[in-house]
């Protein structure tokens, strides 16, 4: 999930010293303090969940790359959110998990590895790593918004993780379905963290952000 941390103002990048233009570190960092990215985040988990659901009777093969795409892509966002992050301690984590991301990604977009075990394995660690780490910084931040809501997405996604692992489907069918439906479970609660964010923003100026 991306959720950035840290005690950041509701708006854009600050000018750098002398009125110059933020560098790109700064850029990225306010893209990930945006609640709108968290939000983008959960619509780019949503879609591949919704289409392996609607889509029982896809391959293996078109499985592992929409799950591969999502991958991707929720290590592009990760990364991102690494640079919203104020505490040097968090963000180091963060960025391992979007490296972990990205290449579990390029592995499930990987012939050789699309096998109903291989697929479970990589999703699963994936998930479990990503929960771990979240439900460490929303028991870390006693102060955080909706502390609740993030804990509750963490220990979503480790069940997910747990889950997958510890259940790998038999068929292809029935490893659509079951990531499907994880997939769509984390894109509603991150969506919901989303709004949740927005909310906490429109009530005040500076915010610890959801880790």
């Amino acid at each position: 999930m991306t959720m950035p941390s840290g005690q950041v103002p509701p708006t854009g990048a600050e000018p750098g010293p002398g009125g110059t233009a933020p560098d790109p570190a700064q850029l990225l960092a306010a893209v990930g303090r945006s609640w709108k990215w968290i939000l983008a985040s959960a619509v780019a988990t949503l879609v591949p969940g919704i289409l392996v659901l609607v889509w029982p009777e896809a391959t293996l093969h078109v499985v592992a790359v929409l799950v591969g795409l999502y991958l991707l892509a929720a290590g592009a966002f990760r990364f991102v959110e690494t640079f919203a992050r104020q505490e040097q301690g968090h963000r180091l984590p963060s960025l391992l998990l979007a490296v972990l991301s990205v290449l579990a990604g390029v592995l499930c977009l990987r012939n050789p590895l699309q096998t109903v075990t291989a697929l479970s394995l990589i999703v699963g660690l994936v998930w479990l790593a990503s929960g771990m780490l979240t439900l460490y910084t929303a028991l870390a931040a006693r102060d955080l918004p909706h502390r609740g809501f993030v804990l509750g997405a963490a220990v979503l996604g480790i069940v997910a993780g747990v889950v997958v692992l510890a259940l790998p489907a038999e068929s292809a069918r029935a490893l659509t379905r079951l990531l499907g439906l994880w997939l769509v479970l984390l894109g509603l609660a991150e969506a919901g963290l989303a709004f949740a964010w927005r909310a906490a923003l429109r009530g005040t100026g500076t915010l610890t952000r959801p880790g």
